[in-house]
């Protein structure tokens, strides 16, 4: 089944031009969102992501119109892709159906995966520089006086490590991490 999917970012936009499209592409069913694309939270989206079905096409006129950014446009194709769902966006001509549709968006996935490698890098060196001029010392660890008291309770099986947590407020990867630096 072909299944169309258009979005606008204001309700004083028209959707005729894409809905013309789909029409043309003889879509069966279209899933209509008119708000921002900044958020993947769009009704239609979801409706639309839940109604597909393995062998659909889902077809959009643009990428822009689907997701706002590659990680979100590789996040749905990805999902549609576990559920056998082929994708084609007519402007960018990326069709996964087809071998080069299919290397296109490893492209995007590519470039992103790179995007975000330089995000990490950078950060990780800014911070080093930070600390090095004594500017970053991270968040200051959680003071929690009980904590001695109740470790050793649990650590005569007198409490849960559940218990203990509770007692704490503590996450369990929060709780293990300082069991294991207090040893």
């Amino acid at each position: 089944m072909k299944i169309g999917y258009i979005r606008i970012s204001t309700t004083d936009q028209n959707t005729a031009r894409q809905e013309v499209l789909m029409q043309e592409l003889g879509v069966e069913q279209v899933f209509i969102d008119r708000m921002s694309g900044k958020s993947m939270d769009r009704p239609e989206l979801q409706r639309m992501m839940s109604f597909v079905r393995e062998g659909d096409t889902v077809i959009v006129e643009s990428i822009s119109r689907f997701a706002r950014n590659t990680r979100d446009l590789l996040e749905l194709v990805e999902r549609l892709r576990e559920k056998n769902v082929e994708f084609v966006s007519k402007k960018e001509a990326i069709d996964t159906t087809t071998p080069s549709g299919k290397f296109m968006l490893t492209i995007f996935g590519a470039v992103a995966e790179l995007e975000r490698e330089y995000i990490l890098q950078r950060q990780r060196e800014g911070i080093a520089i930070a600390k090095a001029q004594g500017k970053y010392t991270g968040r200051p660890p959680k003071v929690v006086p009980e904590f001695d008291k109740i470790t050793a309770l649990w650590r005569k099986g007198e409490l849960s490590a559940v218990e203990a947590m509770r007692r704490l407020n503590m996450t369990k990867t929060t709780f293990y991490r300082r069991v294991k630096e207090r040893k």
